[in-house]
This record gives structure tokens, sequence and C-alpha cells, in this order.
């Protein structure tokens, strides 16, 4: 599979989704994660600054990646990276297609197979649910250590996955316990290498046309269609 759907899906963006909220006071921590599900049931649509650190434990590389994102119900996205280098996924009603353009090429998949697959997309498309498929730790220590990496205005939640994919065995999730807004997203998958996403500058509800979330190959491009089957 290729470097956006093993990296971008692979992280925890989608949890980032649900949790706009505006609470007038404080939440307490076991009373998040049904707030996550209750505001991604709401959420219609969403644009963002996106900032991702890609930490390689056996080399200790660390390779950091920006650029913006739009979402769109159902299940549509527009992800665009445009540091270190440029590329573009986006997944439409029917397809998902991740265009590398100094490469030429572009990789078509058919949505449905990603939304059935046991993925962070399911979160995106409102087939999951965090509860239900997670463990959640809601008494994770909120240490010295713990409060410098995430911030002090931040209530760190732990996530199990009840089915652990390889690209997924543990999820950290940091959440503003004033709002119920959360700010980091950390997964950590089978070899120990951490995925990290933050979000700055989001608007929500904002209008998003539908040619946003659908692609067409540039004359020229290369195109590797994986959706045989589907």
């Amino acid at each position: 599979m290729s470097r956006v759907f093993t990296t971008v899906f692979a992280t925890a963006l989608v949890l980032l989704l649900p949790v706009f909220a505006q609470a007038a006071e404080s939440i307490p921590a076991q009373d998040l994660p049904d707030l996550i599900q209750k505001r991604y049931e709401t959420l219609k649509t969403f644009r963002a600054n996106f900032s991702q650190e890609l930490t390689n434990v056996a080399s200790g590389e660390v390779e950091k990646r920006e650029g913006k994102i739009w979402f769109r119900q159902p299940s549509q996205v527009r992800w665009e990276t445009s540091a270190p280098e440029k590329e573009l996924l986006v997944v439409g009603p029917e397809f998902a297609w991740d265009y590398i353009p100094d490469e030429e090429l572009a990789i078509k998949y058919g949505v449905r197979t990603l939304l059935d697959s046991k993925t962070i997309l399911r979160f995106l498309s409102g087939q999951a649910n965090i509860k239900e498929d997670f463990v959640v730790r809601t008494d994770w220590p909120n240490s010295d250590e713990v409060r410098s990496k995430w911030g002090k205005d931040l209530t760190v939640l732990q996530l199990l996955p009840k089915e652990a994919e390889p690209g997924m065995v543990l999820a950290f999730i940091g959440v503003v316990p004033d709002t119920g807004l959360l700010k980091q997203v950390m997964i950590v998958d089978f070899y120990g290498n951490g995925n990290e996403v933050r979000l700055d500058n989001v608007e929500i509800d904002v209008d998003l046309a539908p040619e946003m979330f659908t692609f067409t190959p540039p004359q020229g491009t290369q195109v590797e269609d994986n959706t045989q089957g589907f």
C-alpha cells in the first residue's frame, strides 16, 4: 500500500474530527469518549492546517510533514501535503486517489475496500465507535514528562484497540478538558514507531464544493489501479 495510506490513515487523525466542542465547563475525563462520538455525529465539514511527525524507532529519524486537510461527510477527505514534498490524497464517494506529482504517479483505490478494513478510516466514515473498538484509559497519568510533551492544558487518554493491527497497537489522544477539543494524537505501531498529528486553525461547517473530493490524473501521469474486484 502507498506511502499515504500507511502513514496518514495509520494515524489517529480521524480521532480529531469529532471533538470540536464548545462546552461551558470542564468535562470529566471519563465522559470524553462519549463527547467525541457525539460531536462526530453532528460534524458536517471542516478544514484545518496539519503538522505530522513520523518517528522511526530503529533509526531514530523523525520525518516532519505539514499541509492542509478538508473533510466532508460522508467519508470524503482532501489531504494536501505541502512539505517536505507535495502529495495529494483525495477520498471521494467511490474512489480514493494518492497523487505524487514529483513521481508523476497516481494510485487508485476503492473506498469500500478501505472502509471495510479495520483502519482508522472507519472513524471518518462513522463506522467505528471509540468505546466499542477500544479499551479507553481515562486515568492515564499526567506526569511532568507527559505534560511537557502534550501541553499542560491537555488531558491525555490512552486507547488500546480491541483488535490490534500492525499499523496501530496503541494510541494516545490529548484533549482540552474545558472544551473537548482534541489537540494532539499519537499512534504507535507494531514496531514501536510513532505517528503524531496536530491540527491548527480549524474551521468547522464551512462550505466545501463536491469537486474538491474528485480527482483526474494529469496527462502523462502513470496510474496504478488497485480497484480490481471493487
